[in-house]
């Protein structure tokens, strides 16, 4: 899951070697800190939250094939 998050951000970004993802994990549930360069938030959240939505979307599909729910939170 954080592979992956961090491989669309990555795309995403003009600036990918600020893209850090965090994850804290519980024991049913992770949650991932997308932190990003400050002038690529608005990239990685899109217009009314559309790309933010879709990565969540992603992770989360992602998580569930594990047994897990995931969180992306998104941090500058």
């Amino acid at each position: 899951m954080k592979d992956l998050l961090e491989y669309l951000a990555k795309a995403l970004v003009d600036n990918p070697e600020d893209v850090h993802v965090d994850v804290i994990e519980g024991e049913r549930s992770v949650i991932l800190q997308l932190r990003v360069h400050v002038d690529d938030i608005g990239k990685v959240i899109g217009k009314q939250g559309r790309i933010a939505q879709a990565l969540r979307t992603l992770v989360k599909a992602a998580a569930t094939k594990q047994g897990k729910n995931a969180i992306v939170e998104i941090l500058d």
